[in-house]
């Protein structure tokens, strides 16, 4: 069953104007052009692409942040949009900066996360405990968030977003900004939700990070899907160039995205 799904999915932001400028944006073409990909239980895809292939902008649709022009964005068979509470507790997502509040503790974090998405009070603390674990939170249990490194802050967000197990995960460049081992601790979390069903969903950049956790990869540019790759395969970079090449011949300068990554 296909728990992620963009169809057709087209946004361009060079036709809208904000209240406050008097010209156009900088974009000359669609973020996002008919792109289409789908993500089933226990499937881990990655999405890759340059930056400004239209990535961040495809993740915004799936995550109901932005309604697209044109086509349909779906999270467990729902309008991305306009999720009914039961489903939006199965899902998680960090998408542009994780959601991390400043002025609580990593336990407070945590557990605050554990409320928002509905897990069950007697079961929270033991939940708290197993995601600190997880993700090597434990040595900065009682720090407040302002006060963790960039990447502890971005570990911390990943587990709020996972704590609740849940069914549909989308994740937006998860290891940025990640040590080795803080890249490790991810990429098994990663593995261990999609081995329980999970469908998730990650946007990267780096092709030898996602070749060891994704089944499947996806390759974006110009706002479109150019290829879809099988990550075991030889030489997984020199196709993925081979395909933003080939894309790059076929679409025009003038249709080229130029706002949005």
């Amino acid at each position: 069953m296909t728990a992620l799904l963009l169809d057709s999915v087209s946004h361009d932001f060079s036709t809208r104007r904000a209240p406050w400028r008097r010209r156009r944006t900088t974009a000359t073409g669609p973020a996002v052009d008919n792109l289409s990909l789908h993500v089933d239980h226990g499937e881990v895809v990655a999405m890759i692409g340059l930056n400004g292939a239209g990535k961040t902008t495809a993740l915004r649709a799936l995550t109901g942040r932005l309604r697209p022009d044109s086509g349909t964005a779906e999270i467990l068979g729902h309008d991305a949009a306009e999720l009914p509470p039961s489903v939006a507790a199965q899902f998680g997502h960090v998408v542009d900066a994780p959601l991390v509040f400043a002025d609580l503790t990593v336990t407070e974090n945590l557990r605050a996360a554990a409320r928002l998405h509905g897990c069950p009070v007697g079961h929270i603390e033991d939940l708290v405990g197993d995601t600190r674990r997880q993700l090597a939170l434990d040595a900065w249990a009682d720090v407040r968030a302002r006060a963790l490194s960039q990447g502890n802050r971005q570990r911390l967000g990943i587990g709020s977003a996972t704590i609740h197990s849940p069914r549909a995960l989308v994740l937006d460049e998860p290891t940025s900004a990640l040590d080795p081992r803080g890249v490790v601790i991810v990429r098994q979390l990663v593995r261990d939700l999609a081995a329980q069903g999970t469908a998730v969903l990650v946007s990267s950049h780096h092709l030898d990070e996602v070749s060891r956790v994704a089944d499947r990869i996806v390759a974006v540019h110009a706002g479109r899907v150019v290829e879809n790759f099988d990550p075991s395969g030889p030489d997984l970079e020199s196709r993925f160039f081979a395909s933003v090449l080939a894309a790059e011949r076929e679409v025009p300068r003038a249709d080229r995205t130029g706002e949005e990554a």
